[in-house]
């Protein structure tokens, strides 16, 4: 069974809609119990880092989400992953919960082709770093979909794919021991991400 955790922030039904056609058992929940019987965890996430954080915060859900994580897969897509790193400067500085070492930074400053539209959206190429579980049915180059204006750096040991945008490789998977991320959306990546789904839950 897939925990999907509810704090408020993501576009839940999406994911939910994407892991049931996959014929896979999945419960939205901010339940710790719920959490500590599953067998795989997804931490989903839009908006802005420093509420979103807050916000599940208040769930009391960080010591369980941390404690599990030693124990199980978990897969932090968009502000999820954004969330899984020591810190993030989007609109200040914010802790993260350090299940990934690196931060999140803006991607605007580090363009140097100043015209490029951020937030970077659409479909991009993922570039495979070097191979893992996660992409057991995905093919390196396949196009995966991304809607986001900051994004992880400083994080080269735990990168396992990466999507160039302008002069940036921008950091499109990583990976720490059992803790996954995505920065683009599989649920909104068609076929492509519904395999990278698949191999998650196989993991």
């Amino acid at each position: 069974m897939i925990a999907i955790i509810d704090y408020g922030v993501g576009n839940l039904f999406s994911l939910s809609s994407s892991l049931k056609a996959l014929g896979l058992e999945t419960v939205i929940t901010n339940d710790a119990e719920q959490l500590r019987a599953a067998d795989r965890i997804i931490l989903p996430g839009v908006g802005a880092f420093g509420d979103a954080k807050a916000k599940l915060d208040a769930t009391g859900l960080v010591p369980v989400i941390r404690e599990e994580a030693q124990k199980k897969p978990l897969l932090g897509i968009c502000l999820g992953m954004q969330l899984l790193f020591d810190r993030s400067f989007e609109y200040g500085e914010h802790k993260g919960l350090g299940l990934v070492p690196g931060q999140v930074v803006n991607l605007h400053d580090d363009l140097e082709d100043k015209t490029l539209k951020v937030p970077h959206m659409g479909w991009n190429s993922l570039q495979i770093v070097p191979d893992d579980p996660i992409f057991k049915h995905f093919e390196d180059g396949e196009y995966v979909y991304y809607v986001h204006s900051f994004y992880a750096k400083d994080c080269l040991p735990s990168t396992l794919g990466t999507s160039q945008y302008g002069n940036v490789a921008v950091t499109g998977v990583v990976r720490n021991g059992n803790v996954y991320g995505t920065q683009f959306h599989p649920e909104k990546s068609g076929d492509a991400g519904l395999r990278l789904l698949k191999a998650f839950s196989e993991l």
